[in-house]
């Protein structure tokens, strides 16, 4: 009997050591955090005023850079081209699929879409920078709304070797 009872009690241990794992692991992929380096400050304010891609009429707008990531402007300039990628912070998180840009349109997953409506609701937006006074720089075209959260600013890549841009290997 005892034998019995100490099987059972490790069987227990066992399982809650698996459920106690698994919810950690589960906990652990969902404290992922994403800190803002700065805000869209647009004359868009509703989604339904926004086109659906910058290409589509869409204004400049400023990108105020938070002071904690001013270094991070370094060596940004008039006239380059970069992705802004924000967080659509009015998304709907729970959309997994859409008839993209009309209802007759096939229901598609939001993965094979540009649809702001998507679990991890993040905005990607190629844009020039056509001015940049301090921590703040003027984009455009870009249809994020005002008060867009910025989670990160990186340089369009092109074909040019690093050797030529003044990096070393």
């Amino acid at each position: 009997m005892k034998t019995n009872n100490r099987n059972q009690q490790d069987m227990r241990n066992a399982s809650a050591r698996r459920t106690s794992s698994s919810s950690t692991r589960e906990t652990a992929a969902t404290k992922w955090q994403l800190r803002p380096i700065g805000l869209i400050r647009s004359s868009l304010k509703d989604r339904k005023d926004a086109p659906r891609q910058g290409s589509e009429g869409a204004p400049d707008a400023w990108l105020e850079v938070r002071t904690w990531a001013a270094k991070a402007l370094r060596q940004l300039s008039v006239g380059d081209q970069v992705i802004v990628i924000t967080w659509l912070h009015r998304a709907d998180r729970h959309t997994l699929e859409v008839h993209p840009r009309r209802p007759e349109n096939p229901l598609t997953g939001v993965f094979a879409t540009r649809s702001p409506d998507r679990p991890n609701p993040l905005g990607l937006h190629e844009v020039v920078i056509r001015a940049k006074r301090g921590t703040r720089l003027r984009i455009g075209p870009i249809e994020a709304i005002d008060k867009t959260p910025v989670v990160d600013i990186k340089p369009v890549l092109t074909c040019v070797p690093l050797a030529t841009r003044g990096y070393r290997r």
